[in-house]
């Protein structure tokens, strides 16, 4: 049966379902220490109550819920090749988006969806830092022709494929790029360090000041905290606390690597490649070379010796704010597998030309804003207002040291390739990421420089495309200007068309 878009259709009845769990699901996401407290102290009389009120909540939500999916409705629009949604229950919008600037349609399937048995669908153009379009509830079969019906914006003569020609078309492509289970354990193991630390802080700060609004602080025994603390020494007590912080970092990384990347296969199709991965909540995307803007090449050093990176690549998105979720990441692909998508993405192996440096007083402000201003306020805390903090010394030198190599690792990885077509910012410390750049998909380019900075010829480079900023800090001045004069010549001239 050949499935046709031009006419109004709702989602899949059981979306209604879909819609309710959801909003179960973020409200006692929000709310669940409070339930927890409440029913630990909660006497017979309070209980009825809750239960009333948890009852007006289902009932709130369920009508709620049948009423957005009433009237939501989608369709295409062949006289003006748009993409048309109606939503709203009381203020009713219409949100129109051209098919010729749909950038990405993602196909997902959430815990909730998975256990019903339908897709979610994300429309994204390069106009909004937001999804322009989102699907709750189709099928599977609906999804794929909807998904083919508007990435058909090449201005190609538009083609109706049945559900099942489209299906078939998916499942006879042969992958690209499979990433097995050992380069996803590599990764979670040797990966996002500072993310998992920041996890762990939100989650525990969340926790305690849930309890502190309702009232649950004698849940934790703090005096038996302090006595265990003082039972030891310092060092032995930040020993056990870094220890113990690394193997629930390990162990967080490993699992929100499998969960999230499991399965992860990399397909061609029509020019474009097909990303298919997640465990629970599963998505599939299509990258489109033309649109890419930006690729992120990283690898630390046990990633080196393991022969893994991650390749983080960003499409055009608009606003000041970058979302980091609107990165596509390919994790645990080895270096060969790098190099053959770099080629696909760029149709060829971007190399490194010439090479720009760093002025070295570079490295010296660093130091001066990281290392020397903290030491300051640390002596002038010590000596006029609690000299008790001189007893922790060791912790600033340990300090001191850490972040001196640190910046001196980050100083010498820092550079600018300049070759024909491409530009490569390579830059950090631990992770080096090599940030990739075609010339012609550079938007506006702004040079910078300190007025004391002239006599000494260093500047900035700031690179502006519709995927974010690429800055390079304080090199020879006057060999930038002479580049940016050549970019810009090659922009103006470059009939290059990636939106």
């Amino acid at each position: 049966m050949e499935t046709h878009f031009n006419q109004p259709q709702r989602q899949s009845a059981i979306g209604v379902l879909v819609i309710f769990l959801e909003m179960i699901f973020v409200l006692l996401k929000n709310i669940w220490p409070i339930v927890v407290i409440t029913l630990l102290k909660a006497e017979g009389k309070s209980v009825w109550v809750g239960l009333l009120i948890a009852l007006g909540i289902f009932v709130y939500f369920g009508v709620y819920s049948f009423l957005k999916y009433r009237n939501f409705t989608f369709y295409i629009d062949d006289n003006t090749d748009e993409f048309v949604i109606n939503d709203g229950i009381i203020n009713k919008t219409k949100t129109t988006i051209q098919l010729h600037k749909i950038q990405q349609v993602n196909i997902k399937q959430n815990f909730i969806q998975r256990l019903i048995g339908v897709y979610a669908m994300d429309v994204d153009t390069a106009g909004s830092d937001q999804k322009e379009g989102n699907i709750k509830a189709v099928s599977h079969a609906l999804a794929l022709a909807l998904k083919s019906k508007l990435m058909e914006n090449e201005g190609k003569a538009v083609i109706h494929e049945s559900e099942t020609e489209v299906a078939q078309a998916v499942e006879t492509t042969i992958p690209f790029l499979k990433i097995n289970l050992v380069s996803l354990l590599k990764i979670g193991f040797t990966s996002n360090y500072v993310k998992s630390i920041g996890l762990i802080l939100t989650f525990f700060f969340t926790i305690y000041e849930n309890l502190h609004q309702a009232g649950a602080e004698d849940l934790v025994d703090t005096d038996r905290i302090k006595v265990l603390v003082d039972d030891y020494s310092l060092l032995y007590t930040l020993m056990i606390f870094v220890l113990t912080m690394f193997t629930i970092i390990f162990v967080i990384n490993v699992v929100r690597t499998l969960i999230k990347f499991f399965d992860y296969t990399v397909t061609k199709q029509k020019g474009s490649l097909m990303l298919t991965y997640g465990l629970i909540s599963t998505q599939s995307t299509i990258l489109k070379p033309e649109k890419v803007q930006i690729v992120k090449v990283s690898e630390n050093y046990f990633q080196r010796k393991l022969n893994v990176l991650e390749v983080k690549i960003r499409q055009a998105i608009s606003g000041e704010k970058k979302d980091s979720k609107s990165l596509i990441e390919i994790p645990g692909c080895n270096r060969s597998e790098g190099d053959e998508i770099l080629k696909l993405l760029f149709h060829e192996l971007p190399q490194k030309g010439v090479m720009l440096l760093p002025n070295f007083r570079r490295l010296i402000f660093s130091i001066f804003l990281i290392i020397i201003l903290p030491l300051t306020a640390y002596f002038t805390f010590g000596k006029w207002i609690e000299p008790l903090a001189f007893h922790y010394a060791n912790l600033a030198l340990i300090y001191v040291l850490l972040m001196l190599t640190l910046l001196l690792f980050g100083f010498r990885n820092y550079r600018l390739f300049v070759s024909e077509n491409h530009i490569i910012k390579q830059s950090g410390a631990w992770d080096v990421d090599q940030e990739i750049l075609q010339i012609d998909k550079i938007q506006a380019i702004t040079t910078s420089q300190l007025f004391w900075h002239k006599s000494l010829n260093i500047g900035s480079l700031t690179m502006h495309t519709a995927g974010g900023n690429i800055t390079f800090h304080l090199g020879q001045f006057d060999k930038i200007n002479d580049y940016v004069n050549l970019w810009l010549y090659e922009i103006e001239t470059s009939n290059s068309n990636w939106m």
